[in-house]
């Protein structure tokens, strides 16, 4: 039998009361904490840890590599997590480990394995086999590692023998990021351990915003990287090498990500919703999303008892089109945006989005598949995709394995019956309780 999620459609609001809920810790966060304080001296305690399959990958490498780990609950979503780091050290130094289609554990590990003194192997699912890897590999190797493709060149599965067998390692790094900013970030991440002074040359371009949190991230537990901008747009990162990451008590904060989708529903449906953490402080690009919401006629507010933001929609729901937005940002929200534009009162451009064709699926594609199956036009390019309003008709939405095609169509299917989301499960790679959550957020409306 198919395994298929019927979205129930909402009708009749009837009450206006403020609708709360509470999703999981930031898989970004989570992850970044993960590395870091395995690159750590000491004990640290991560509070609230994202509990999701892309995690369970990300702890087990780490167990696998000789990090004593232990996990404790935190409520009904997530877990704390104690990681002892031993300076930058890795304990095990021949392994075989497995990262399954965690992108952001992936290249995270790739390269602190690279910067190492140890000799591995690492494998990974079909569908992280498809995603690129070629620039991060080609910045590794510039590094002094031995970085060979099992398989095929610039994918995984890999060879690789850490630098530190070779001797010292550079003191100059260049990475490009048109195919991906995590480059970047796993780059910094481990060039953090070095202990000397250090630069790292940005080419290409993408939104920095993922490398912003890094950097901050990092800052937090003892290691600055100073973001340096030429006159003529040259971007760099330098390290002084006078310090190194500590280990440190550190609370996770709520996957905006996955928050997004509940203020979406809030502008979708025309009500209030508050999640438990939000706030207009974060290390996180997908705040963006509720300035784009704003944008598109909602309203926010600071509740008064604890600070988290809250989102009201317009009444009944009524969204302004009429603009092109760049999401390179903030592009994990182009399929959220693209869900609900439908509603909106006039054509909606998404531009700065060709590099999410390379993650889960090809997002565009999706995008433009899931909209003209209920009976929504798109005009599909390389780079960008427009949606345009209409009256979207109920049909079976293809998710692609793809988490986030799965949660943002949902979206869709609120105001409109007969949306039917297949393999519903692929949640389950950062919010397993996405449904549940959705259908006590709706509860609170009747």
């Amino acid at each position: 039998m198919e395994n298929i999620y019927k979205v129930p459609t909402i009708k009749n609001i009837s009450q206006k009361k403020i609708i709360n809920a509470r999703v999981p810790g930031s898989k970004s966060i989570t992850n970044r904490a993960l590395l870091i304080s395995a690159m750590a001296e000491g004990k640290s305690r991560l509070f609230g840890c994202l509990t999701s399959d892309d995690a369970r990958h990300f702890l087990q490498c780490l167990k696998v590599l000789g990090f004593p780990v232990s996990e404790s609950p935190d409520g009904v979503i997530g877990s704390n997590i104690e990681i002892t780091g031993f300076g930058g050290d890795i304990p095990v130094k021949n392994a075989e480990i497995y990262v399954g289609s965690a992108g952001t554990a992936a290249r995270f590990l790739v390269a602190m394995l690279a910067f190492s003194d140890g000799e591995y192997t690492v494998n990974s699912s079909e569908q992280m086999k498809k995603r690129p890897m070629q620039p991060l590999i080609d910045s590794l190797r510039n590094a002094g590692a031995v970085v060979e493709c099992i398989e095929e060149d610039g994918h995984f599965p890999l060879h690789i023998v850490g630098s530190k067998r070779f001797g010292q390692l550079p003191d100059t790094f260049s990475v490009n990021i048109d195919k991906s900013s995590q480059f970047l970030s796993a780059l910094m991440i481990a060039a953090g351990t070095m202990r000397k002074s250090a630069v790292i040359n940005v080419e290409g371009s993408h939104g920095l915003s993922y490398a912003k949190m890094t950097a901050d991230m990092m800052k937090q537990f003892g290691v600055e990287a100073i973001l340096k901008e030429t006159d003529d747009g040259k971007i760099s990162y330098v390290f002084s090498g006078n310090n190194s990451y500590k280990a440190r008590d550190y609370s996770i904060e709520p996957d905006m990500s996955a928050a997004a989708y509940f203020f979406a529903m809030a502008a979708v449906l025309g009500v209030g919703v508050k999640v438990q953490g939000v706030r207009s402080e974060m290390l996180q690009g997908d705040i963006e999303f509720i300035k784009l919401l704003e944008k598109m006629g909602a309203k926010s507010a600071i509740h008064e008892n604890d600070s988290d933001i809250v989102l009201t929609g317009s009444e009944n729901g009524a969204l302004k089109g009429g603009f092109t937005i760049d999401m390179s940002s903030f592009s994990d929200q182009a399929l959220t945006l693209a869900a609900i534009a439908p509603f909106a009162d006039a054509p909606i451009t998404i531009t700065g989005i060709g590099h999410i064709r390379l993650q889960e699926c090809d997002r565009i594609r999706a995008i433009s598949h899931n909209l003209n199956t209920l009976g929504i036009r798109t005009d599909e390019r390389d780079e960008s995709i427009t949606i345009y309003p209409g009256v979207p008709c109920g049909g079976s939405i293809e998710t692609f394995d793809d988490h986030r095609v799965a949660m943002s169509f949902a979206l869709t299917g609120l105001k409109t019956e007969n949306v039917r989301i297949i393999n519903p499960e692929c949640c389950k790679k950062t919010f397993a309780e996405y449904f549940q959550t959705l259908e006590k957020a709706l509860s609170d409306l009747h």
